[in-house]
């Protein structure tokens, strides 16, 4: 019988009103007395590592998810961590990426209200998280409103829609109903879907070491290029997110050349795109050639969740800006 691990991190899911408003309140033993009977299905331990609004989450705390994965990985069959839903996307791809050669399943689930209201999602979004940890596959998921969907490819995109999150760029893993999991059509056609079930040859190993020294910078129409000196003399790292498929503004202001200019002193300039569908582009318009021709990350059809992670992870772990770039644009381990 497989052996499940639940990690209880607070957020909505363990909440309970306050005189301040909801505040994760519920430990693992709480919520797991909201689950029906599952000992026809697996063995269920729990544990709570910290108790959380999610948007106090950050890399530290991350880190410690994937260390506690790490010192329980050969006493469980998978992980389900119940983690609020505002930076479950962040997380699940910092779990992407720090945990190396992954041979199991590790599902991330929340809920938009939490267990103990009347009408909660969070029973079935746990019980879907649970059941899906059971599969033979490997790799980080998130579990949410019947939906299994890849760690590197999920983004919160309803604030208060039980349907909150979306797979972006790639298919949905499966759908969970009535305990069972649906594989799509569309997964299973997919390169993935092999490497999704075939054994690593690899060691497991945590490499929960972040950069934080990395900025997320949305263009708009009017923008100022003082912002890029203050990039450059304070980061590492940077997430553009252009317009459309690549347009970076070259006159009035030049904020194309200011772009340039980051890469030309050595910071990893990642080019991303603000539409949330069908990626990057930069060979058709005349702006997005002649930043192509430069030393940029190119971010394709990546999330800026991902990319955030994935840039952090990377700083921290390869020396130059060239190891950084190539390892920015290949999926690895993450497709």
């Amino acid at each position: 019988m497989k052996q499940i691990l639940l990690i209880a991190t607070g957020g909505t899911i363990a909440s309970a009103p306050t005189e301040q408003g909801l505040t994760p309140a519920l430990d693992e033993k709480q919520l797991l007395s909201y689950l029906p009977d599952l000992s026809s299905l697996c063995q269920l331990t729990g544990i709570s590592v910290m108790s959380i609004d999610s948007t106090n989450m950050n890399p530290a705390r991350m880190g410690i998810l994937a260390q506690t994965i790490a010192q329980n990985y050969d006493r469980y069959d998978g992980f389900v961590l119940a983690h609020g839903t505002d930076t479950m996307a962040y997380s699940a791809a910092a779990l992407t990426v720090m945990l190396r050669h992954l041979g199991k399943p590790v599902v991330l689930t929340g809920s938009q209200i939490p267990i103990e209201a009347q009408d909660t999602d969070a029973k079935k979004n746990l019980f879907d998280a649970i059941c899906f940890a059971c599969e033979a596959v490997r790799g980080v998921f998130v579990a949410f409103d019947g939906k299994i969907i890849h760690g590197a490819h999920a983004t919160k995109c309803r604030t208060r829609s039980r349907d909150a999150f979306a797979s972006i760029n790639f298919p949905v893993i499966a759908h969970v109903e009535n305990g069972l999991a649906a594989y799509t059509q569309q997964i299973q056609q997919t390169a993935f879907w092999h490497r999704m079930h075939e054994k690593t040859a690899d060691s497991f190993c945590a490499q929960p070491e972040l950069c934080r020294d990395v900025f997320v910078l949305k263009l708009f129409p009017g923008m100022r290029t003082e912002i890029f000196d203050y990039i450059r003399q304070n980061f590492r790292g940077v997430v553009i997110e252009s317009f459309g498929i690549g347009g970076i503004p070259n006159e009035q202001p030049d904020l194309l050349g200011k772009v340039q200019e980051l890469a030309q002193a050595g910071l990893a300039v990642v080019v991303t795109t603000q539409c949330m569908y069908a990626g990057l582009h930069l060979h058709i318009y005349a702006v997005g050639k002649s930043l192509a021709k430069q030393k940029i990350i190119v971010a394709g059809d990546q999330t800026t969740e991902f990319l955030v992670m994935k840039l952090m992870w990377a700083l921290a772990h390869f020396d130059s800006v060239d190891a950084v770039k190539k390892y920015m644009e290949t999926n690895g381990d993450q497709k």
